[in-house]
């Protein structure tokens, strides 16, 4: 490519961008009357999920469902891990606002993320929140990673020196999360906070281990783990970011391990739709989650509803701050947990103890029944739900 096939480019771009600007302005008259007439409008739906096409929100409204709640998934485009959303469009440009309307018109409550609504990737995203208020829509404003990761906030300095290896450009998205940070936090009717998402957050009104749910009819167990001596154990790992999951540190202590004579296979799995991931546990006799993160999230509850045995590294002051809340008791949590420092040493335990493995799949299939599954994640939103369209 040379230097005129660079400067046309560019030239493109920037039109491109323009009309974007353009159409922005144009529609924000529009934007306002129509935001307003939404208010008198009867509602179809109780709650709305979106945009973002996170599999939590296929799982919420099942949750939202079982008390009782009308509910639909809209997005804007959908991630290779799954489709399974009411509403899906991608019309360049103008799906942003479809779907906006489509919410306001239709929804009471929306549950979003920190990315924002369906108005995030315009010129509005920084009015969006006092468009919802325009609309009497309420919001409901709750994490799930890269949304509220501002490292300038972390307190984990290992997982903020390996999220640069695994996303060098995050570095850019800084200012634009501390400011939807900002505007969600003031704007937004109720948030949502758990996980080691608090590292990052300043206020919450609701806290929980996590707010992801799952079915335990759709994911359960088939078979729990028997020893066999002549059997080979099968270690899943299934890293989405292999740095700050701490893959490496798994790789070289099972090649150690292997070295010793335990009977070890590793099987590793990327980008693949959540369907066939939750075969891949099934076989599997322990899971490898993350050493660097410091908390639990979907793939490790997927595992436990399962009964499969989970490597996670826990936090101790992310575990006291849920012991004190209330939220657990103290070494409730079924999972192994291990760190990229001792990982050799925690596995081999695990191995000379096979009816450790067993025990802990069991005891990890009642944990998520108790604190992840529909109806425990349900009864929070319900009561969520009910505060803000007062409801009793």
């Amino acid at each position: 490519m040379n230097i005129m096939d660079i400067k046309k480019m560019c030239k493109f771009i920037h039109i491109g961008r323009l009309i974007i600007i353009i159409i922005d302005l144009l529609i924000f008259i529009p934007l306002i009357i129509l935001t307003l007439i939404s208010r008198f409008i009867p509602k179809k739906y109780d709650v709305g999920l979106g945009p973002q096409p996170l599999i939590n929100n296929v799982y919420h409204k099942k949750a939202l469902n079982k008390y009782g709640y009308k509910t639909v998934t809209f997005v804007c485009q959908t991630y290779f891990i799954t489709r399974e959303f009411d509403i899906i469009l991608n019309i360049p440009i103008l799906n942003y606002y479809i779907l906006y309307f489509y919410s306001i018109y239709n929804c009471k409550i929306l549950y979003i993320y920190f990315n924002g609504g369906s108005l995030y990737n315009t010129t509005y995203k920084y009015i969006e929140s006092s468009l919802y208020k325009l609309a009497n829509v309420k919001t409901v404003v709750m994490p799930y990673g890269a949304d509220v990761q501002d490292l300038t906030r972390c307190n984990n300095i290992i997982f903020k020196n390996n999220i640069f290896k695994d996303y060098p450009t995050f570095k850019m998205m800084r200012t634009q999360i501390s400011k939807k940070i900002d505007i969600w936090t003031r704007g937004a009717d109720y948030i949502i906070s758990g996980c080691e998402w608090v590292d990052y957050m300043y206020h919450w009104d609701k806290l929980l281990l996590s707010h992801f749910s799952i079915d335990t009819e759709e994911v359960k167990p088939n078979i729990y783990y028997k020893f066999d001596k002549n059997k080979t154990i099968k270690i899943l790992h299934v890293p989405n970011h292999k740095n700050i999951k701490g893959t490496k540190y798994f790789i070289k202590a099972i090649e150690e391990l292997k070295s010793e004579g335990y009977n070890l296979e590793f099987i590793m799995v990327q980008r693949v739709p959540n369907s066939e991931v939750k075969k891949f546990i099934s076989e599997a006799d322990i899971i490898a989650d993350q050493l660097v993160i410091g908390w639990y999230a979907m793939y490790a509850i997927e595992a436990m509803a399962m009964g499969k045995p989970v490597i996670c590294y826990l936090r101790e002051d992310l575990y006291n701050l849920y012991i004190e809340e209330g939220l657990i008791e103290k070494d409730e949590i079924p999972l192994i947990n291990a760190n990229i420092f001792n990982i050799k040493d925690v596995l081999r335990n695990i191995l000379n103890n096979p009816n450790k493995i067993l025990e802990l799949g069991k005891k990890g299939r009642d944990f998520v029944l108790k604190h992840h599954s529909l109806e425990a994640i349900g009864k929070h939103f319900d009561e969520i739900n009910r505060y803000l369209l007062k409801r009793y």
